[in-house]
């Protein structure tokens, strides 16, 4: 009888965590899974599941990060699969962001990836086998949404981190993807999981419209289905060939697209500029 993986999903609360932790526990495998509101995710998957093994964790500390992760190896014996998904969206342009609210973003979205990669790593090294997905997003490859800089550069900072331990985890059997989502129905664009600027201003016309096309136009209408977001990280998991990038949903691969079509005309556009700058 073949052994079910042991996943840590983060950020599962809500969305597509809660719905990836959901998914997994109806199909027999045991989660570990981080939120801030344990009694909700119980109340969610049902309370008394051994299977289920819920911590409640502040992701940008990292000794309880250590902790929870002891906890797990504690519980199950083993981690096979990461999920970092924790994170929030932080709306407001460059200058209108305090820096508080930018080093917030940063804090969890990035330093909170970061606290779990490195106290999962010496377990996937000794076992020298184990599967991090890191959730990024279509705005951490496609940058171009005004009023959406620190959010985009915070998951821009997910990819780069790990393009970078892909290539230092090779050698001992350990993959690392970037998942780039696009519009998911869940509660992404609300209050909670959205913030806005606490210091607008208002001569950024191009960020306050995109604004009220998120607030009147997508949020109801994303054309993402979280179910099916959960079932492609289940198979590619099991599929053992994991990719470096994976893009979800029609949005997210479209604009991927769009955005390298547009950097292949400008790298042949640019091309003699490039290569001008070598010494002869």
């Amino acid at each position: 009888m073949e052994t079910k993986k042991v996943w840590l999903v983060t950020g599962a609360s809500k969305g597509l965590g809660l719905t990836l932790v959901k998914a997994l526990l109806q199909q027999g495998y045991s989660v570990a899974a981080t939120t801030r509101d344990v009694k909700s995710l119980q109340e969610e998957t049902g309370a008394g599941n051994a299977a289920l093994l819920p911590l409640q964790v502040e992701l940008t500390d990292n000794k309880a990060v250590a902790q929870a992760v002891d906890a797990i190896i504690n519980t199950f014996g083993t981690i096979d699969v990461v999920v970092n998904n924790a994170g929030y969206g932080q709306l407001g342009t460059l200058e209108e962001l305090s820096d508080a609210e930018a080093r917030g973003n940063f804090d969890v979205n990035v330093f909170g990836v970061i606290n779990v990669i490195r106290n999962v790593m010496p377990h996937f090294r000794a076992r020298k086998a184990g599967a991090f997905f890191n959730i990024s997003s279509i705005a951490g490859f496609q940058g171009a949404f005004p009023g959406w800089g620190i959010y985009n550069a915070t998951k821009f900072a997910v990819a780069g981190l790990t393009e970078a331990l892909s290539a230092e985890v090779k050698s001992m059997g350990i993959s690392a993807t970037i998942v780039y989502p696009g519009y998911f129905k869940t509660n992404f664009l609300l209050k909670g999981s959205l913030r806005l600027a606490q210091h607008p201003i208002a001569d950024y016309k191009e960020a306050r419209e995109l604004e009220v096309i998120h607030e009147q136009q997508v949020v109801g209408n994303q054309p993402g289905d979280p179910e099916k977001a959960a079932k492609a990280l289940i198979q590619v998991a099991e599929s053992g060939n994991m990719p470096l990038h994976l893009f979800l949903g029609s949005d997210s691969y479209n604009m991927a697209k769009g955005k390298i079509e547009a950097l292949q005309q400008e790298l042949a556009a640019y091309e003699s500029v490039s290569v001008s700058t070598d010494f002869k």
